[in-house]
């Protein structure tokens, strides 16, 4: 059987490889990964010392995490220090901002398809093919992210 603290630390650094995987930073996945694994909300300097690195990259962090809601700050009676947990929902919540993204690309689509209705000049057909995919591409995938958030929504609330 694996001890706990093997356990914690296989947790940490894996989901550091997997923030790096999609192109965040390593130290943002391990700040996720210990707050998911932690019972309750930990202070700035407990998350440095646990991971063991500088509180400047953290704060850093910690500000990018809370500006796309991932995690909130709390207030701990008797502590002058801030806190921090993860968001209830923090997997529904990334992949809410993971499907914003997403419709960006949806938007570009949609506005290149506009101008190319309206162009004075003829442009090349594969251009013209393209965009007609990218956006038959990125509608459907907005209707199936759609879908399955509205199904994570009605699991989560079963569940409560």
């Amino acid at each position: 059987m694996t001890d706990p603290a093997s356990l914690r630390n296989a947790f940490i650094e894996d989901y550091g490889e997997a923030y790096k995987h999609f192109g965040l930073p390593r130290l943002m996945g391990h700040v996720v990964a210990l707050l998911l694994y932690e019972d309750g909300p930990l202070s700035l300097t407990r998350i440095t010392e646990e991971l063991r690195v500088s509180k400047g990259p953290v704060s850093q962090v910690m500000r990018r995490l809370r500006e796309n809601g991932l995690v909130r700050k709390v207030w701990v009676p008797g502590s002058r220090s801030d806190h921090y947990t993860a968001e209830d929902d923090i997997f529904g919540l990334a992949f809410g901002n993971m499907v914003k993204q997403m419709h960006g690309n949806l938007d570009l689509a949609q506005r290149h398809a506009q101008a190319l209705a309206t162009a004075d000049v003829e442009p090349p057909e594969t251009f013209r093919r393209r965009i007609e995919e990218m956006r038959r591409f990125y509608t459907l995938m907005a209707r199936h992210h759609a879908a399955f958030l509205a199904e994570w929504a009605g699991q989560r609330e079963e569940r409560s």
